[in-house]
């Protein structure tokens, strides 16, 4: 009874009714191990079959493209990795020498606490506020280790969806293309987004994101991105700043920065959280997601740290004891060689001032090429105003390219970037930033 549909669900014409079959012939067949392994794709095949396939991320198709692509120009300015000016992916001095500390220490491989690595978290959270913080001496800050800053983000939006239910949750306009998916999954129901960049200035619409945070509800949650705004690399001025904190303190908000590009954006790490230190002094118990994998160049160690001020040290405990019920069922407890790496060299002198004299030679690089891609621009003769090039910090460029010219700098000379014009500046190096300014300059005049 069960041979005929199973055959024919495989589309195997049968000529003669089973009857007329021999029950020899039906044994054989039944028995046979083609028959067998068909009988158990039809048992399993189709519990899935209304699942749809998703479509593919746009960064990971342009890196598809680069790689079928054989022209020996092609550049592929999509993936938001460091590279060193030879196009080779960098690893820090001061990682290599607490890589050999933690080997020589002969150090075991337990797991790690739900709330992960004490001299980690403790040091991340020293890193952005300041080792003379209030919050860290008066125990009034909770900070979990979580697996990179997306990591940090998830265990926050389910968080704020288990404690603050209902609220309205604002993003930048662009952002992160990681920050709603993540906030979705995690429950979040209304998800929004407040104007930032403007592209007939190529700059920050200030008007329009104010009037955003005016507009929205009393007690919204608004997520901030501490410096080198990804996508655009339009960062407000420290004025700028002083303006979003006060909109967010009349209304109530509560702001969550997310900080991925401490040091890397300026070279300067205090620099590059000095809107998260104002907002604390201006007394926003804020939250803040951290990630290491840029300016420690610790991308596949997947480290980052989730922590949230508090009035009271009993509050801070209470929210830690909450973090770690909803990391435990998630990934149990983060992994350790990222926090050992990162916790040995924020912990010894030498390391540190390693350190930062390499995640500044890593800002100086990117700064260093925005300043050739603007010089070769004009060399070739435009005399349009690339100014928001030098303008813009970090690891990305809002380029202003429409996505026309970006299909036809891919088509002519084989560079490969998002169709929003955003540009990777990791991947621009001296031996092809001249490439790039002819291509740009081509399409544009």
């Amino acid at each position: 009874s069960q041979l005929l549909p199973l055959l024919s669900a495989h589309h195997t014409i049968i000529p003669l009714p089973l009857k007329m079959l021999s029950r020899r012939v039906l044994s054989t067949l039944v028995s046979s191990s083609s028959f067998q392994a068909l009988r158990c794709a039809s048992s399993t095949a189709g519990k899935f079959a209304h699942v749809e396939k998703g479509p593919e991320d746009p960064i990971l198709g342009v890196t598809v493209a680069f790689n079928k692509d054989t022209n020996p120009k092609k550049m592929n300015l999509g993936v938001g990795a460091y590279r060193d000016d030879a196009g080779k992916p960098y690893v820090l001095g001061s990682v290599r020498a607490a890589e050999k500390k933690i080997f020589e220490g002969q150090l075991d491989h337990e797991y790690l606490p739900i709330a992960g690595l004490a001299a980690f978290t403790k040091s991340a959270a020293a890193l952005a506020l300041g080792p003379d913080s209030p919050f860290i001496k008066e125990k009034r800050i909770a900070t979990v280790q979580t697996i990179s800053g997306t990591g940090a983000l998830r265990v926050a939006a389910e968080f704020i969806n288990r404690f603050m239910p209902g609220k309205d949750v604002y993003f930048p306009d662009p952002t992160w293309g990681n920050h709603q998916p993540i906030f979705r999954d995690a429950g979040v129901k209304s998800l929004k987004t407040y104007k930032y960049y403007d592209p007939k200035t190529i700059g920050i619409d200030m008007k329009g994101l104010l009037a955003d945070l005016n507009e929205a509800k009393e007690e919204s949650v608004i997520v901030l991105h501490a410096c080198a705004h990804n996508p655009t690399g339009v960062d407000p001025t420290l004025d700028q700043w002083k303006q979003i904190s006060d909109a967010c303190k009349a209304k109530k908000h509560f702001v969550l920065f997310d900080c991925a590009y401490q040091g890397f954006a300026s070279g300067d790490p205090e620099k590059d959280v000095a809107a998260v230190r104002h907002f604390i002094n201006e007394g926003h118990l804020i939250g803040l997601c951290q990630s290491f994998a840029k300016n420690f160049g610790l991308y596949g160690e997947r480290i980052g740290a989730l922590s949230f001020l508090a009035a009271t040290p009993q509050e801070a405990e209470a929210i830690e004891s909450q973090l770690k019920i909803l990391i435990r069922p998630t990934y149990s407890n983060p992994p350790i060689h990222g926090a050992r790496v990162v916790a040995n060299i924020l912990n010894d002198a030498d390391l540190s001032s390693q350190w930062r004299k390499e995640v500044k030679g890593m800002a100086d690089r990117i700064i260093t090429m925005r300043e050739k891609l603007v010089q070769h621009l004009k060399e070739f003769g435009s005399t349009k105003d690339w100014s928001h090039i030098t303008n813009q910090i970090g690891m990305f460029c809002y380029s202003g390219l429409t996505p026309e010219q970006v299909d036809k700098i891919v088509k002519d000379y084989s560079v490969y970037m998002l169709r929003s014009g955003r540009i990777s500046m990791a991947g621009i190096s001296s031996a092809n930033v001249k490439h790039l300014a002819e291509a740009i300059h081509n399409v544009t005049k």
